[in-house]
């Protein structure tokens, strides 16, 4: 895609409207200049609008600000809020009747490592750690700062002939369509800057991922995007000739994800330009709407041998699956396939119903799906439960924006998270909440080329690198401070959680956690012992007692 060139900035694309001031400027100069022929003491007038047009202009031209390049001179209004931001908070604190602090504003967070300011914060925590929504993780008295800065993981089972070491944060989903060119661009040559994983998200593998050889996981949801028949089912060779590419280092069947699960992807007709109809094999300007489930598999012993097609099509490389939970005794019905059949996955992620970047219904966002923590600690029980956690790598993708998060992920049984929002942050999103509508003010969720423009890839991608960085960087930190080696040293009794103001529990006394293959040989606890019994692997009903 061609990029768009100032004049496409200022005159398509409601450019009247985004560029109001400029416009603006220049008629009150023009009008100043003309009237102060005949009334002088008008010409006064530019000390106001001259340095108001050169703003805007310079605004035009710059490269570092999205919303400055869209909106010329009055992007200004929203950095003075952001200047009196600290002053009008602390103001606010202080006359807090309840004398509740704030709590860590995550998208500043990420602002300041993509930017690359201090992230530092004065006086300590703001965080309320009596309330009962409070939790922390344990450190040791003594410190390991001898613990490796290489905190990588090696995905693969034994299946797998070209396992992948990933990075313990990576670019979750999102697709190009429901993203622009440049955002797709910017987070892929961010990852091959910073050495992490881009996926694809289910919309298929652009040219825009392929431009700068940044690694790519490749997700298949139930549309089967970039590699499907004209009826809308799985085309082998198709994907073959994409999943081969070096850059492509695993796929990912999407059974589920976190923002609407159990309801297939929505891209509105107008964002279905002729590229993304081209990229994702359907009409361009339609609806692009993908099946609630998929039609190359209908149990969990099918859904097994498809991934083991898919890693041989693939030629080898780690194949996994990625959902939201929802009932327990699914999962657990693909760990019994998994030891009925003998096939490994080589990953699976867990997409918390908390997450998500696009729009999605409200009622699936706020009341279907299970949040990451709950499916998280089911995944982790189902898989050592099943004595398969050494060969499946378990991810985590939620809400994630910090070291902290990845290491309490970590506690709780992931090998490395995934995040969306917090890199879309870093690309500059504003959360606009503008995603659906094609008007994305700072380019990211946008098919238009002339919003797209104020994203300007090299300078963003330089953020997402630096974000992804100093969150790794944060990460080790809070390894050291454990007395640990790995990330993966983490267990649930270093992750503690205020129940109430007078009492704290560690996770493990919170929730049940499974030793190694202790649902096959039968566990102690009722509720995971139910969930298992129910579990059919022919099946993914709920099996009734005999």
């Amino acid at each position: 895609m061609a990029r768009a060139n100032i004049g496409a900035a200022l005159f398509t694309d409601s450019g009247f409207e985004r560029n109001l001031v400029l416009w603006g400027s220049i008629a009150a100069t023009i009008a100043v200049v003309l009237i102060s022929r005949h009334h002088p003491h008008v010409i006064w007038g530019l000390v106001v609008t001259l340095p108001l047009l050169v703003v805007a202009l310079i605004d035009l031209g710059q490269t570092e600000h999205s919303l400055r390049r869209n909106y010329p001179a009055s992007a200004h209004i929203r950095w003075f809020f952001e200047w009196l931001r600290p002053f009008l908070r602390a103001y606010v604190v202080e006359s807090n009747l309840e004398g509740r602090p704030f709590s860590i504003d995550d998208r500043s967070l990420v602002y300041a490592r993509a930017k690359g300011d201090v992230d530092a914060h004065p006086f300590g925590t703001e965080l309320d750690v009596y309330s009962g929504e409070y939790e922390w993780l344990a450190h040791s008295m003594m410190p390991n700062a001898a613990a490796p800065k290489d905190m990588r993981v090696t995905v693969g089972s034994d299946q797998c002939s070209k396992p992948y070491s990933a990075s313990r944060l990576n670019i979750s989903a999102m697709s190009f369509g429901s993203l622009g060119a440049n955002a797709i661009e910017a987070l892929n040559l961010g990852a091959k800057i910073g050495g992490f994983y881009h996926d694809t998200g289910e919309g298929s593998l652009s040219p825009y991922h392929r431009k700068h050889g940044g690694d790519i996981v490749w997700e298949l949801g139930s549309g089967y995007f970039g590699c499907r028949t004209k009826d809308g089912h799985f085309d082998a060779e198709h994907f073959r000739d994409k999943a081969q590419l070096d850059q492509v280092k695993m796929t990912e069947i999407k059974l589920s994800q976190g923002a609407k699960p159990g309801h297939g992807g929505l891209l509105p007709g107008p964002k279905v330009t002729r590229e993304i109809a081209d990229t994702r094999d359907i009409e361009e300007g339609k609806d692009c709407l993908s099946p609630a489930g998929h039609s190359a598999f209908s149990t969990p012993k099918e859904l097994l041998e498809f991934a083991a097609k898919m890693r041989d099509l693939s030629g080898g490389k780690p194949v996994g699956i990625k959902l939201c939970v929802g009932f327990p005794h699914e999962l657990m019905a693909v760990m019994k396939a998994m030891l009925a059949t003998g096939i490994r996955l080589d990953f699976i992620v867990i997409d918390g119903a908390e997450g998500g970047t696009g729009a999605a219904p409200e009622e699936l966002s706020d009341r279907v799906g299970m949040p990451l923590r709950e499916g998280l600690i089911i995944a982790r029980n189902a898989l050592v439960g099943a004595g398969l956690k050494g060969q499946v790598r378990l991810a985590a993708s939620g809400k994630v924006t910090s070291g902290a998060a990845i290491a309490m992920n970590a506690a709780l049984g992931a090998d490395w998270c995934n995040a969306a929002r917090a890199f879309m942050f870093s690309l500059g999103c504003v959360q606009s909440m503008k995603c659906h509508t094609d008007l994305c003010p700072t380019g990211v969720a946008t098919q238009s080329p002339a919003r797209q423009r104020g994203l300007v890839v090299p300078e963003k991608a330089e953020r997402v690198a630096r974000f992804h960085k100093s969150t790794i960087n944060a990460l080790h930190e809070i390894v050291v401070a454990a007395g640990l080696d790995s990330p993966s040293d983490f267990r649930p009794n270093h992750l503690r959680q205020r129940v109430n103001v007078a009492e704290m529990k560690q996770m493990s006394e919170i929730y049940p956690f499974v030793e190694d293959g202790e649902l096959v040989a039968g566990t102690r606890h009722d509720t995971l012992r139910r969930w298992w019994d129910s579990a059919d692997p022919d099946s993914f009903r709920r099996r009734e007692p005999a």
